[in-house]
């Protein structure tokens, strides 16, 4: 299989989504307003994670186009938990790809602790043999969020997903502080977005 050529496109879709999430951040702060978005990051599947994740689910290699969602991903990270909100508008507005698929696991956490919001959109993308679909995730989530799940990832990843008990709870109570520091924030939210904009002029 080339991977070169069947990445490609992902790549495309990923970069371009970061183009224009990017592209929103400034028009708010040319606009001097709060920007839900805080920073965008995007990555393409390693091709041994897709592999493993193909194997695990029983999915040919040639299907890989239909059956798995997040070869592209995008991430949209806030600093409140009313941003996510505001950003989920904002792309359910938009004409330029169709959304497939909503999963809030902020509303629904995951056992694990897991909170953020999944989008999975069919994105088109050109190429020199016309208009491709491809799909991509797009996951929104707060700062708080962020940092709770990219150190889950880093454990799941040392432990190869078999979490020690002790880990797994400490873990669960830590999602938990993560929210409510969220909760805490989003009450004073309006004091830091003032505070933010007597920062900016000076």
């Amino acid at each position: 299989m080339n991977w070169e050529a069947v990445l490609a496109p992902y790549k495309q879709v990923v970069e371009e989504l970061k183009v224009k999430l990017r592209g929103m951040r400034s028009q708010y702060e040319l606009e001097s307003s709060h920007s839900p978005i805080e920073f965008v990051t995007g990555r393409v599947k390693p091709i041994q994670s897709i592999i493993e994740k193909a194997e695990l689910r029983n999915i040919s290699l040639d299907d890989i186009d239909s059956e798995i969602q997040d070869i592209a991903g995008v991430r949209v990270v806030c600093q409140f938990v009313e941003d996510i909100y505001t950003i989920i508008n904002m792309l359910q507005t938009r004409n330029d790809f169709t959304i497939i698929e909503e999963k809030d696991y902020i509303t629904n956490k995951k056992a694990s602790g897991y909170r953020s919001y999944h989008m999975i959109i069919e994105y088109p993308v050109a190429t020199i043999h016309g208009q491709k679909m491809v799909l991509a995730e797009i996951q929104i989530r707060t700062l708080a969020m962020n940092f709770w799940a990219t150190n889950e990832h880093s454990l799941n990843y040392k432990y190869e997903g078999r979490l020690p008990g002790e880990v797994r709870s400490r873990l669960e109570r830590a999602a938990e502080a993560a929210f409510k520091l969220d909760e805490e924030m989003s009450k004073i939210r309006n004091e830091i977005h003032e505070a933010q904009r007597l920062f900016r002029r000076k």
